[in-house]
């Protein structure tokens, strides 16, 4: 033994649990007088934000929420569902967001598979949710305690759910004398659900340790100053808000809520609360590009926008810059937290042209500062591909910013961990800064005369077109080719254009097989986050195919 193993003992003075609910009691203690949240009329200090949260964690420990109990929200972003992020580990209890697009049959599978025991609704969502509940009921026997949120800013129709209000739930119950967070930092925080394209959705596990690694490192990440005003246009129930709401109470902010995600409320709230940050997925920011500039007007602040969720186009990158924002790409999966790498920007990068700074800016970039190890790795050797800028593997974490794995799901958890790393699923290469960048998810390079082409690349040229507001491609199968790409685009409301010059924008800067063989002027759909839903394209081509 050595002498520094004696006598040196952890104790309650040298060693705490690390858990993002921390963030919450320093900021109630030393910026209790400083805005937290706005929203619409309504206006809370830190302290007061505090107070609310321990009346809420006091309210749900009366009824019987404890380490390991789930508790469900469904709910926008509003107070209540910041204040659910606060309350809710300050218990060692486990949060789990609903996507509030998602049907009632997979709302009532997630309950159940998570084991909800206290759900908190929205007034908005009453009716898939009243048909959630009820299958949950029926199917299964369970029957979580319902809270109803009346928030001040929803005015339209919803029936009540529960017995009781989150007001009066708030106003009966005195505010827990701290907000502690868990004995263990590897206990679970978070279980959130994948998209579930392909089978059941898997449940995702996070732990406060993981939470608070990357509350700081987004911080760190975007050297974000004391007191951001942070706008909330991404949803906080996915992937927790990427950590945003931990990273806001750590750095004493203002959490400005949006109920909906539309260009003129994003650019009002802009200018009325002085907001400085916010997060999206490319689709958002293309929507303040499209935006008629007399939005933007009176919007004097430097505004600085994260992206990820899906790989940006370089005409996004390009057309935030030329508006004035700062944009920094980062990238991740709901099983590392959110974004746990990021497009790091050299000063050097500032003497290129627009172009190769969009193209440095529109890489996967490099891990997170507080993250262990990301690389490209030979999915099946797990050796390391060469920074060549060439050879494609796939995208490995490893670290703290990692889940604890699949939720009653070993077989999923063992597959994603083989070799020591999280396995993305993203192909990619390293270039020779050692900057990774995507090339494609596995499941969607498309295989055409033998030649592998990245729809990444392909709608990366289609938005370069300016009438061009969303794309994507996907394969269709063929008979001589086996597959062939199809792309299908939205138009942006002022813009004009026909198939055939979109092929001939195409042609100008691809190779001739990676030229899309059709253009589908259709709806994209896509996720509440604004990530495109390729497999429902698929699923659209394919039919096409066995029709004709």
């Amino acid at each position: 033994m050595s002498i520094y193993d004696q006598g040196l003992d952890k104790n309650a003075a040298n060693f705490v649990a690390l858990s993002p609910v921390s963030f919450v009691e320093r900021s109630a203690e030393v910026f209790g007088d400083l805005p937290a949240v706005v929203h619409g009329a309504r206006r809370y200090t830190w302290a007061q934000t505090r107070e609310r949260s321990a009346r809420l964690a006091a309210a749900l420990r009366s009824l019987g929420v404890a380490r390991g109990s789930t508790v469900t929200t469904m709910l926008p972003n509003t107070p209540e569902m910041v204040e659910a992020h606060y309350a809710v580990p300050a218990l060692n209890a486990v949060i789990n967001t609903l996507n509030t697009r998602l049907d009632a049959p997979l709302l009532a599978w997630q309950m159940n598979h998570c084991e909800a025991s206290v759900v908190l609704t929205d007034r908005e969502f009453a009716p898939v949710m009243a048909e959630a509940l009820r299958l949950l009921k029926a199917g299964h026997g369970r029957e979580p305690v319902v809270i109803d949120v009346c928030d001040s800013e929803y005015l339209g129709p919803g029936d009540r759910l529960g017995r009781v209000d989150y007001e009066t739930l708030l106003a009966d119950h005195a505010p827990l004398a701290r907000l502690d967070g868990p004995a263990d930092e590897w206990d679970a925080i978070a279980v959130s659900y994948t998209s579930g394209t392909t089978g059941d959705p898997k449940g995702v596990v996070t732990h406060h340790r993981g939470a608070y690694l990357n509350a700081v490192s987004n911080a760190a990440t975007w050297t974000m100053p004391h007191f951001p005003r942070y706008l909330w246009t991404l949803p906080m129930f996915h992937c927790n808000g990427w950590c945003f709401p931990w990273t806001v109470a750590m750095l004493g902010g203002t959490h400005v809520c949006l109920r909906k995600v539309e260009a003129q409320a994003i650019l009002e709230a802009m200018r009325e609360h002085g907001v400085d940050h916010y997060c999206a997925a490319p689709i958002v920011h293309n929507l303040l590009i499209a935006a008629p500039a007399a939005m933007r007007e009176g919007i004097t602040q430097k505004v600085r926008g994260m992206v990820a969720g899906a790989a940006p186009p370089a005409a996004m990158i390009e057309g935030m810059a030329k508006i004035g924002f700062d944009i920094t790409h980062v990238y991740g999966l709901t099983e590392v937290y959110g974004p746990a790498a990021v497009a790091v920007k050299r000063e050097r990068w500032a003497a290129e042209s627009l172009s190769e700074q969009t193209r440095l800016n529109g890489r996967q970039g490099v891990r997170y500062a507080l993250q262990e190890g990301m690389t490209v790795l030979d999915p099946e050797t797990l050796a390391e591909t060469p920074a060549d800028g060439q050879v494609m593997g796939e995208i490995m974490f490893r670290g703290n910013i990692v889940m604890k794995g699949y939720l009653k799901n070993p077989a999923s958890t063992a597959k994603a961990f083989d070799g020591g790393w999280f396995h993305t699923g993203d192909l990619a290469v390293m270039e020779p800064d050692r900057y990774v960048k995507i090339k494609d998810r596995s499941k969607d390079i498309i295989i055409s005369g033998g030649e592998n082409i990245s729809s990444i690349e392909v709608e990366d040229a289609l938005y370069r077109h300016p009438a061009v507001m969303a794309c994507a491609v996907v394969a269709r199968p063929d008979p001589k080719w086996g597959e062939t790409p199809v792309a299908f685009v939205e138009i942006k409301p002022d813009g004009q254009v026909t198939a055939a010059e979109l092929v001939a924008h195409c042609k100008s800067l691809l190779a001739g097989y990676k030229v899309p063989r059709e253009i589908r002027f259709e709806e994209i759909p896509k996720t509440s986050t604004g990530k495109i839903q390729k497999f429902q394209l698929r699923e659209r081509v394919r039919s096409a195919s066995a029709i004709e």
